[in-house]
């Protein structure tokens, strides 16, 4: 009986606290919202052009790939996990796909080769970090160096050139519909879908309780390893949609496509309202985050500010982040 009541009581606990972090998320999107109103009105009054239509579309293609990689870390970091290994795999599933079309391959059947190997990085990555319980830095660390590893190898370390393969998929990167880019399309339907079903899918709760309380999650009922192993194919396969959509795009597969998206993806997360100590994060949160780095880099071009400064600046914004993300914690404990 007291085993039963405790297991209530902590129940209760886990979803009233994700309950709460998700209205304190609904208000940092809003935050985040204002914010970025307020960048475009002051970069429109210091850069006439910022609000041209070619800036707005380059603006938006520019962060395509960042917020598709953000929305499956979104679901890594509301689990209390991240992934350090999706710039890798977005390398590789590009790679891979490109390495394949050149041999004669189908694009369509490489593209699913691409996928296929994501899926297996994010299995393998999955399986040690829910089943081994080895930390996720540590895991996603190793396999990032792995995943690298294997793009480097196929491709030699030399970029390789797809402009050969079908006009239907490098349509996909390079074509309009409606007079937007066929990409942005992409994003949105991906951004709608997902953060549809972490708002209502009964999965996602089960995802939000495993990084608000693990342990209770678990004694809920919930399978937390299998959970997790979902979770990281998820952020996998995302990023290797990134990287085929780079190849689409660029008609180039190179080893280093996704270098350093991880930290971007991270750091649009934690803008957007996700939390390193789990529970806490939505998919439009990681969007906007996306959207505002993406005018701060837009920004500094706009400005005339040299192109050696963006890593430093979003270095920066990611400290911030991390460091408001740390203080509001430490308010609500104390």
């Amino acid at each position: 009986m007291e085993n039963n009541e405790a297991q209530l009581l902590s129940d209760r606990s886990v979803a009233s606290r994700a309950a709460f972090f998700r209205k304190l998320t609904g208000i940092r999107e809003f935050t985040i919202a204002m914010v970025i109103v307020g960048l475009v009105i002051i970069l429109t009054i210091l850069s006439p052009t910022f609000l041209s239509v070619d800036n707005i579309i380059s603006t938006l293609l520019s962060i395509v790939m960042m917020a598709i990689v953000a929305v499956g870390m979104t679901v890594a970091l509301v689990s209390g996990g991240f992934d350090l290994s999706v710039g890798s795999v977005m390398s590789m599933s590009g790679v891979v796909a490109g390495s394949l079309a050149l041999d004669g391959m189908n694009i369509w059947f490489a593209v699913v080769v691409g996928i296929a190997a994501s899926v297996l990085s994010g299995l393998i990555t999955g399986l040690f970090i829910g089943k081994v319980k080895i930390n996720p830095f540590i895991m996603t660390l190793g396999m990032q160096g792995v995943v690298q590893g294997v793009a480097y190898v196929v491709t030699q370390g030399a970029p390789l050139s797809v402009t050969g393969v079908s006009h239907a998929f490098l349509y996909l990167g390079q074509g309009n519909l409606l007079g937007v880019p066929v990409l942005i399309w992409i994003l949105a339907v991906i951004v709608f879908v997902a953060d549809y079903l972490m708002r209502r899918a009964v999965w996602a709760r089960k995802v939000y309780y495993i990084g608000s309380n693990e342990n209770a999650a678990y004694l809920s009922g919930i399978r937390v390893a299998r959970a997790k192993i979902w979770i990281y194919i998820f952020t996998a396969v995302l990023a290797g949609i990134a990287g085929l959509l780079t190849l689409s795009r660029f008609s180039v597969a190179a080893p280093t496509a996704g270098m350093g998206m991880e930290l971007q993806a991270i750091a649009a997360c934690i803008i957007g309202g996700a939390s390193l100590s789990g529970g806490e994060g939505t998919v439009l949160g990681a969007l906007l985050g996306s959207v505002l780095v993406g005018i701060v880099n837009d920004a500094l071009v706009l400005l005339n500010v040299s192109v050696y400064w963006q890593s430093l600046v979003t270095g920066f914004v990611l400290i911030s982040a991390v460091t408001l993300d740390v203080v509001t914690h430490r308010k609500k404990i104390s």
